[in-house]
């Protein structure tokens, strides 16, 4: 049985979190530099964008990472230290004040940042307030951590589980940033993650690489794919359990408890979509395979119609099913349903590919709801797969008209 907590990185056994002003923001009432810390060297993976334009913290981190262990994340907001012509030298640079200032190695850091790109990053206010960084670290400093690596977020996002696996309780937690420019194609923003599971770097690698494809992809808030993007676990061992072997019984308990977190993640990204007032969910069943259930719901939550139609809690399903012709998923559209549920009740608006006849004031009372679901029967199999989006509003345009300025 999976228990799920409002919880964050230092739920699991093993790890302490920070987060601080160092300056980098302009914004002084805001924490700007995040830092999590594992007690000693643990196994890690990660998982990067996909975005050729990739930031340089990335690169750093994927050297770092290459003997699959780590002991601390660090993390900046305010600068995506990307195309800038010393970014790399930055990212090693900041990793070296860490090591400096706590006694660690400095290529046993996984290195981010987020924000704006193409501006220069100075490594000073790094080095000021490493030391702080490292003093304040703490149990209780994982809402600091997750507060420090927020940009136009405007809630703080984490969340954490635990089951027993292997006669032991096993904990996870995350904390994640994202709002805008989210369409991932490897995990998703920034999530970091802890748990105190035992289980070697190569096992807890598949895990990540298979817990993103019904996850952290499965997210779009308007089709930016990010330059920053990074999906980080640590795994501290502390649960006592025996370690944690590929294709067991085990694992499939620790990817179900990973699982569990990120899912609710990914639905705090996507309802703190930029300028959102609703959390889209398109569920869709009847596909001919895995990967075209996928893209189909994947389709429908990006599409920029389905999107305005649902803010407006207009029920045109028509878009719908236009989302899904240009999906790439082979669909008979006499064949597909659609219905539209939320906390006000169901309504089914498209039966065989042909509308029908529904209430219009039932419709507009289900989409007028915080949080919607969209049903898609494609008819043509036994596959299913969930994706998640928000509406797009005219605070989007607002927001992203001057976000560097």
């Amino acid at each position: 049985m999976i228990k799920i907590y409002d919880e964050g990185v230092t739920f699991p056994k093993g790890f302490t979190a920070s987060g601080v002003h160092a300056g980098i923001r302009k914004n002084k009432s805001k924490r700007d530099l995040a830092l999590i810390m594992a007690s000693e060297r643990v196994p890690a993976a990660a998982v990067y964008t996909l975005n050729t334009v990739k930031g340089a913290p990335l690169i750093v981190t994927k050297r770092h990472l290459a003997d699959g262990y780590a002991r601390a994340i660090l993390c900046n907001s305010g600068n995506a230290n990307t195309c800038n012509a010393n970014g790399e030298e930055i990212a090693e640079a900041t990793s070296a004040m860490l090591a400096a200032a706590s006694g660690i190695d400095a290529d046993d850091v996984i290195v981010a940042s987020t924000g704006v790109i193409g501006q220069k990053l100075s490594p000073e206010p790094f080095e000021k307030a490493m030391p702080e960084l490292v003093a304040r670290l703490s149990v209780a400093g994982g809402k600091d951590a997750a507060e420090a690596i927020m940009t136009t977020d405007t809630t703080l996002k984490q969340a954490a589980a635990e089951a027993v696996i292997g006669g032991k309780v096993v904990r996870i937690g995350g904390i994640a940033k994202g709002s805008g420019m989210i369409n991932p194609n490897m995990a998703t923003m920034l999530v970091f993650v802890t748990t105190d599971a035992a289980i070697s770097p190569e096992t807890l690698q598949k895990a990540v690489s298979r817990n993103v494809r019904d996850s952290f992809n499965m997210i779009t808030v308007d089709g930016d794919t990010s330059t920053n993007d990074m999906f980080a676990v640590m795994a501290s061992g502390k649960a006592g359990n025996e370690e944690i072997l590929d294709r067991t019984a085990e694992f499939e308990k620790f990817c179900q408890l990973l699982s569990a977190v990120s899912v609710t993640l990914c639905k705090k990204i996507a309802a703190d979509g930029e300028g959102a007032t609703k959390l889209l969910e398109c569920r869709v069943s009847g596909a001919a395979t895995k990967e075209l259930a996928r893209k189909a719901a994947k389709s429908v939550v990006g599409s920029a119609l389905v999107k305005a139609a649902m803010f407006g809690s207009d029920a045109n399903w028509g878009r719908v099913l236009s989302a899904l012709g240009y999906s790439d998923t082979a669909l008979d559209a006499g064949k597909a349903d659609v219905a539209f549920s939320s906390a006000a009740g169901r309504i089914e608006v498209c039966l065989g590919g042909s509308g029908i006849d529904f209430s219009e004031e039932k419709a507009k009372a289900v989409l007028s709801e915080k949080e919607i679901t969209i049903e898609v029967d494609l008819g043509c199999g036994v596959f299913d797969a969930v994706a998640w989006g928000c509406d797009l509003t005219y605070d989007y345009v607002k927001i992203n008209g001057d976000y560097r300025t």
